[in-house]
C-alpha cells in the first residue's frame, strides 16, 4: 500500500486526496513512512470496549491498536516541530488520523461506545471516529442473531452525539452517563440532554453566551454565528430568528427573545417533547401527501 502510494505520489504527480487504513499491530517505521505520501492513517479499533474485543477475537491484543496511533501521533508532532525550524520538511499525514468502530456486535451501550470515542479523540487527538452498524451475517451464540441488524437510526444519533462533543462544546457526561447510558431514537442527542436540564432554561437569545446558545435544540452553528452578529444592531425577535433560518418547532420552548410571547410557560418536559414530536410528525405527513399528489 505504501509503495502505490509513494508512486502516485512520486512518479504520477497525484496530488489529491490518500487515505491509508493499517491492521493492528503494523510497525512505528511503516506507520511513519505511510505518513510521508498519505494525507490521513487509519488504525480501526474495530471493537469499543476489550471487554467485547476479548469475546469475539481472543488472539487479538488491545495495545496493538492502540501503539500504531501512538506511533502516529508522536510523528504529527515531530515533523510539526521540524517544520517550523526547516521550512521544507515535509507535511506528515496533514489531515491527521481517524479509527473506526463496529457498533451493536458485543452489546455495548451508547455510552460505552461513546466513552470510548471521546478517549480517543482526546487521546490520540483523532479527527474522525467512525461508527459502523454490526449486520450479522453467521450464526454464533456470541453474535447478535441474523435479522438483528442495528438500525441506522442508532448509528446517526451516535454521529449526531459526536458532532456535539467536537463542535458544540459538550462534554460527554452531559449526554451519556449512568442514568442516561443509551440515546433516545425518537429525539436527536441535543434536544434530549435539553428537556433532562430545563433548569438552564429559557435564554435570553439577546443576552446569552456562545456557548448556551450553541445547546439550544434546533439552533445550529452558523446560526449561532449570526445571531451573536445581528443581535449587536438590534434586538431579535421571533421575525428575526425565523429569517435567520433555525428550527422554530423547537428552539421556541428554550429562549426568550424581544417579545412577549414565550412558548414554555408551564410546560413540563415531556409534553414538550410531546408537541415537537407532533409538530414533526404533521410536517412529514404533508410533506409526504403533497409529493403524492404529484403523481396522482
Amino acid at each position: 500500500l505504501i509503495r502505490v502510494a509513494k508512486k502516485l505520489r512520486e512518479e504520477e504527480n497525484f496530488n489529491g486526496y490518500i487515505h491509508l487504513k493499517s491492521i493492528p499491530g503494523t510497525s512505528d517505521e511503516l506507520m511513519q513512512e505511510a505518513g510521508l505520501y498519505a494525507d490521513r492513517l487509519s488504525v480501526n479499533i474495530e471493537i469499543p470496549t476489550k471487554a467485547g474485543l476479548k469475546l469475539l477475537a481472543p488472539d487479538k491484543d488491545h495495545k496493538d491498536f492502540i501503539k500504531p496511533m501512538k506511533a502516529v501521533q508522536n510523528s504529527i508532532q515531530i515533523y510539526k516541530s521540524e517544520k517550523k525550524l526547516i521550512k521544507n520538511t515535509p507535511i506528515y499525514a496533514p489531515a491527521g488520523q481517524s479509527t473506526q468502530m463496529i457498533v451493536g456486535a458485543t452489546g455495548e451501550s451508547d455510552r460505552d461506545i461513546m466513552y470510548s470515542a471521546n478517549f480517543f479523540y482526546n487521546k490520540f487527538q483523532m479527527k474522525r471516529v467512525y461508527y459502523s452498524g454490526y449486520i450479522p451475517v453467521a450464526n454464533d451464540s456470541r453474535l447478535p442473531a441474523i435479522g438483528t441488524e442495528v438500525p441506522m437510526m442508532r448509528e446517526n444519533r451516535l454521529y449526531q452525539t459526536d458532532w456535539l462533543l467536537r463542535f458544540y462544546g459538550f462534554n460527554i457526561q452531559e449526554i451519556l452517563n449512568e442514568t442516561h447510558q443509551n440515546l433516545d431514537m425518537d429525539i436527536d442527542p441535543k434536544l434530549s440532554w435539553a428537556l433532562r436540564n430545563l433548569d438552564q432554561f429559557p435564554i435570553d437569545i439577546n443576552k446569552a453566551d456562545k456557548r448556551m446558545i450553541a445547546r439550544v435544540p434546533g439552533i445550529g452553528m452558523r446560526s449561532v454565528g449570526k445571531i451573536i452578529s445581528a443581535r449587536r444592531y438590534r434586538k431579535l425577535n421571533w421575525q428575526h430568528l425565523k429569517a435567520i433560518g433555525i428550527s422554530m418547532n423547537q428552539s421556541k420552548y428554550f429562549m426568550t427573545c424581544d417579545s412577549r410571547d414565550f412558548e414554555t410557560r408551564d410546560l413540563t418536559s415531556s409534553k414538550i417533547k410531546n408537541l415537537i414530536m407532533l409538530n414533526s410528525n404533521s410536517k412529514y405527513h404533508k410533506n409526504f401527501n403533497n409529493q403524492l399528489n404529484l403523481f396522482s
